[in-house]
């Protein structure tokens, strides 16, 4: 039977930052399994591609450690690989004195996760850099950006290749064994015949469905069980775009960081995501929702009405949190507790997930060469 040294499950960005740090050391050693026809067809091609600056999470947790890392590490890659990308900076606004106290802690967790370029504004410096938005206050993040998320992933394949290791698309893995070797990974490739192959790695970076390589592994832990959260997001009429210049937010709410708006590499205004939770992944974004996100924003962008909105992208989030539950975070662990040496599981990467996926790679080079 064929034997490799390290099989990657996925090739979403989380994926394809793996497998190319430590295609580096592995180079034609190295597989990585896609079920779908190309990289990043789920969560990472969904989303409103945002380089965060690591303001929301708590203190020393892996959201904030890698978001803050990985912010840098992803704006160093953008600009050595030419990828399109813009610090755009944000304001997360307030609209009324209980939205300031909730910003007067945000700011002071920001200070203790180590940010140390944000600005408090006032309603008068707020008109300065956005003179259509409605604001008593906000804070002033002006290492927040965007990036061209398809660019990064084509990016990092080209790298991977480049170094030896492989990729291979429309090939689903459908079932994992444990044994003295390592893992008997089956595979149904494209044809529908199936494919046995040993790997003494094994790493789990298939996002939506991390749970079902789980299932095949008789991993049961509470804890471990993703819920699907749907986020829509619509579009804006483009005449209103050159309305703001940066990405502006809410304030966040207790699990949730609101419907926001943001601009992507093309100038293009977008509100969005909210947060849906479903049994099933559907992209299907609901038009009669603009009244929804219309009266999200209207205070604090006055200059959108509801006629201006339309459906535009839905995507799906792979949290551990379920509907109404507080903060989780991020599981990157080598589940040799479980028995399982050699199997590394990463649960629950929504965001920041895309701005801390260089720093993820890094954490789970770590494991192999502790």
């Amino acid at each position: 039977m064929e034997k490799i040294e390290v099989t990657i499950i996925g090739a979403g960005v989380i994926g394809l930052a793996v497998g190319w740090q430590l295609s580096k050391k592995y180079k034609d050693n190295l597989l990585i399994v896609e079920k779908n026809f190309s990289f990043g067809q789920e969560t990472s091609s969904r989303n409103s591609e945002v380089i965060h600056a690591g303001i929301y999470y708590p203190k020393d947790s892996l959201k904030a450690k890698t978001c803050v890392e990985g912010k840098n590490l992803l704006y160093e890659f953008a600009s050595k690989y030419n990828i399109p990308h813009k610090r755009l900076g944000k304001l997360i606004v307030a609209k009324d004195k209980e939205e300031i106290k909730i910003l007067e802690k945000l700011f002071q967790q920001a200070r203790e996760n180590r940010l140390k370029d944000l600005a408090w504004l006032s309603k008068e410096k707020i008109k300065l850099l956005e003179p259509y938005v409605e604001a008593e206050q906000a804070i002033y993040s002006p290492s927040t950006g965007i990036i061209d998320t398809h660019k990064l992933m084509d990016t990092l394949q080209y790298l991977i290749k480049q170094n030896q290791a492989n990729i291979i698309y429309n090939t689903e893995v459908v079932g994992i064994e444990k044994n003295p070797l390592g893992y008997k990974v089956t595979v149904k490739e494209p044809d529908g015949n199936y494919f046995d192959f040993l790997t003494s790695v094994l790493i789990n970076c298939s996002g939506l469905h991390s749970d079902k390589i789980l299932k095949m592994l008789k991993i049961e832990k509470e804890e471990y069980k993703l819920k699907y959260c749907k986020g829509s997001y619509f579009r804006i009429n483009p005449s209103k775009a050159c309305f703001i210049k940066h990405l502006v937010y809410p304030v966040p709410r207790r699990t949730s960081l609101g419907i926001h708006a943001t601009l992507d590499m093309a100038g293009s205004l977008r509100l969005g995501p909210d947060d849906e939770y479903v049994r099933e992944i559907n992209y299907e974004v609901e038009p009669s929702k603009s009244k929804l996100f219309y009266n999200s924003v209207k205070e604090i962008l006055p200059f959108i009405q509801e006629k201006d909105l339309f459906p535009d992208i839905a995507g799906i989030r792979p949290k551990l949190q379920g509907e109404d539950e507080l903060f989780r975070d991020f599981i990157i662990k080598e589940e040799s507790s479980l028995g399982l040496n050699g199997f590394i599981n990463l649960l629950g990467i929504e965001s920041p997930g895309l701005t801390a996926c260089l720093s993820i790679a890094k954490i789970v080079e770590k494991y192999l060469f502790k």
